[in-house]
C-alpha cells in the first residue's frame, strides 16, 4: 500500500452560501449555513485516504470539540493521528468559506492552533515521514513546521509535494526542497511575479524557485504540467459545479496517491482533474472527496 505523510492545517469548516457576494456595507441574506471538517492538510490526507493510501496525519487542533470532531473524523478515514497534537492554549483552526450560486467560492480563514504547529511535533513524526512514499505539505501551517518536515524528506530521500496553498512568506528553501509545486492560478500569479502571463510563462519562472516541477491547476480548464522531460496541458472533465471549495485539496490528494503509486506526472495529473472533478458535484469539502471507486465509475461513463 502507499504510504503518504501529510503535514498541513487541521481546520473546521462553518460554510455559508449565498446568491453572491455581498457588496461593501451590504446585509445579504444567506442560503444555508453548514459545518464540515476542514482545513488543507486534512482534507488531503482525508482524499489520498479514500482513494487508497496509508495516510499519516501531522498537525495541530485545540482542545476542544471541534478539535474532537476533526480527529474523530481522520481517524474514521482510516488515517494514523498519532502526530495531530491537541493544544491547552490555543483553539483549533477555523475557516468561512461563502459558497455562491455559481459554484465559485471565497474563504475566510483563521489558522489558530495551525500557526503554533512547530519543528519539534514536525521531528517527532520524523520516521513516519522518513518512511512514506510522498510527503505532502501546504502553506496553512508555520513555516518552521513545513521547512522541518521538508528537509526531513529531503535527507530520507523521499519525494516532496508542496502545495502552496494560501499564498503566504516562505524561506525560500521550501521551494528548493520541492520535487513538485502544485499552486492554482492565483498562487501562480502570485508566486511567479508574472500576474498577466499564461501558465507556460507562470510555471517556468516557478521552477527557476527550485521545483523539479511545476503544476497549475486552471479549474475547470483542467492543468498545466511543466516537468524535466516536457510539458501538457491536461483537460478537466465537464461537470455541473455545485461547490468548489475542497476541489484543490482532492486534486493535491489524488497526485500524490497516484505518484507514489508510479504514475507518470500527465497521467498522475489526468487521475487528480477527474477526482477534482468528482469533488465539485457535492457540498463540502472533506465531505465532497471521493472514493477510488468513485472515481473508477466517474471515468468509466467519461466521453471517449
Amino acid at each position: 500500500m502507499v504510504r503518504i505523510a501529510v503535514v498541513g492545517s487541521l481546520m473546521m469548516d462553518l460554510v455559508v452560501r449565498a446568491p453572491r457576494p455581498a457588496l461593501p456595507g451590504e446585509s445579504l441574506i444567506g442560503r444555508s449555513f453548514s459545518t464540515f471538517v476542514g482545513g488543507k492538510g486534512g482534507n488531503q490526507a482525508t482524499a489520498a485516504a479514500r482513494l487508497g493510501a496509508q495516510v499519516t496525519m501531522v498537525g495541530a487542533v485545540g482542545r476542544d470539540s471541534f478539535g474532537d470532531t476533526i480527529r474523530a473524523s481522520l481517524a474514521a478515514a482510516g488515517i494514523d493521528t498519532r502526530f495531530v497534537r491537541q493544544l491547552d492554549h490555543e483553539g483549533t483552526g477555523v475557516a468561512v468559506p461563502v459558497v455562491f450560486d455559481d459554484g465559485s467560492n471565497l474563504i475566510y480563514a483563521l489558522p489558530r492552533a495551525n500557526l503554533a504547529l512547530a519543528p519539534a511535533d514536525v521531528e517527532a513524526a520524523r520516521d513516519a515521514i522518513a518512511a512514506a512514499d510522498l510527503l505532502l505539505v501546504q502553506f496553512e501551517v508555520a513555516p518552521e513546521a513545513t521547512l522541518a518536515a521538508l528537509r526531513i524528506a529531503r535527507a530520507a530521500g523521499r519525494r516532496a509535494l508542496v502545495n502552496p496553498a494560501p499564498v503566504a512568506p516562505h524561506p525560500p528553501e521550501v521551494f528548493r526542497l520541492a520535487d513538485l509545486l502544485v499552486p492554482n492560478e492565483v498562487e501562480a500569479a502570485a508566486l511567479s511575479g508574472l500576474p498577466a502571463a499564461g501558465p507556460a510563462a507562470q510555471a517556468a519562472a516557478l521552477r527557476d524557485l527550485g521545483p523539479a516541477a511545476v503544476i497549475i491547476t486552471l479549474g475547470e480548464r483542467g492543468a498545466f504540467v511543466l516537468a524535466p522531460e516536457g510539458h501538457a496541458s491536461v483537460p478537466a472533465p465537464a461537470v455541473n459545479a455545485v461547490d468548489t471549495v475542497g476541489a484543490g485539496d482532492a486534486f493535491c490528494g489524488a497526485l500524490a496517491l497516484r505518484l507514489a503509486s508510479g504514475d507518470p506526472l500527465p497521467d498522475a495529473a489526468a487521475f487528480a482533474c477527474r477526482a477534482a472533478a468528482l469533488a465539485c458535484t457535492r457540498p463540502g469539502a472533506a465531505a465532497s472527496l471521493p472514493t477510488l471507486a468513485e472515481v473508477e465509475d466517474f471515468t468509466s461513463r467519461l466521453p471517449a
